[in-house]
């Protein structure tokens, strides 16, 4: 088993690229570099600079590789293709330029979708025609990150969304050649979900290409879902604690890497609202201690 521990820029609370409230890209680099990491996600397309010539003398710098990169857009509206396609295309290329590899597919939150994250009893479902066209969008980006950038596409299932549950998750994964589409597996979104992720990955290990870390505040959970709390709302409430925290198992998580063998890239992600009084170099500084404590 070799894993690498890499971080994201979301852990500064980067969430959108053209957000005024993000911190510098070159201040994030430096403080993952600072707390321990050695690759960090592009993040958002177009947070980080697109010139792999401005880019790359800057992450070597800082002695990081570029692990990845997310396309966090609305796949369950088809009147926003052209969005996700831009996303795509850019991110894409963006990974090519620096060797990256992980391609991650993210559904975003959509207002149908909203006010039941965390209730999957509730949760408003597509049509049979709508969900096979959801799906068809997902796998053309897919098969093009795979077939024309040669990188490693996966499907990250995210609160709020129409990627969310694990039983709309699996039926995906049945229906998408598994030769075009792997698994980013998020631990927190899971919990959050309301689904066990350690059970998942005992079922789905072999789909498994990515990982992202990341914990779960149990108490924050019951009173976002039960007050169907928005997702960045909860964020900032805390939800996603520092890892070792909350109710995910992170010693079985790893446990069971390493029975699979994986090899592979593992990143931390801790979700944050950057204008509340956050510190996410010391959050990234404590992560990275925790991971080291049980093993990686």
């Amino acid at each position: 088993m070799t894993i690498r521990i890499g971080n994201a820029p979301c852990s500064w609370g980067v969430e959108f690229a053209g957000d005024p409230r993000n911190p510098p890209w070159k201040k994030v680099l430096k403080d993952c570099a600072e707390a321990g990491y050695t690759g960090i996600e592009l993040g958002p397309v177009g947070f980080m600079p697109e010139d792999p010539d401005v880019l790359g003398p800057a992450l070597a710098d800082e002695g990081l590789t570029l692990i990845g990169g997310v396309v966090f857009r609305p796949f369950h509206d088809p009147a926003e293709w052209d969005d996700v396609m831009d996303g795509a295309v850019r991110t894409a290329k963006a990974l090519v330029a620096h060797g990256a590899s992980h391609f991650v597919l993210i559904d975003s939150i959509s207002a149908r979708r909203a006010p039941t994250a965390g209730r999957a009893a509730e949760a408003e479902q597509m049509d049979a025609a709508e969900w096979a066209a959801f799906r068809d969008r997902i796998a053309t980006v897919a098969r093009m990150g795979a077939e024309e950038y040669g990188l490693i596409p996966s499907i990250h299932a995210h609160a709020a969304g129409f990627m969310d549950f694990e039983p709309e998750l699996e039926r995906l994964l049945d229906e998408v050649d598994p030769a075009i589409l792997k698994i980013c597996f998020d631990t927190g979104h899971h919990v959050y979900a309301g689904f066990d992720p350690v059970a998942f990955m005992q079922r789905h290990m072999d789909r498994i290409s990515y990982m992202h870390f990341k914990d779960i505040n149990p108490a924050v959970r019951a009173d976002v879902v039960a007050k169907r709390t928005g997702f960045y709302d909860a964020c900032g409430q805390g939800i996603f604690c520092n890892l070792g925290q909350g109710a995910v198992d992170l010693p079985a998580v790893r446990a069971l890497l390493e029975q699979a063998g994986f090899d592979g890239w593992c990143t931390v992600e801790q979700d944050c609202d950057p204008t509340l009084d956050v510190d996410p170099k010391g959050d990234a500084i404590a992560n990275r201690t925790y991971l080291s404590s049980i093993g990686f």
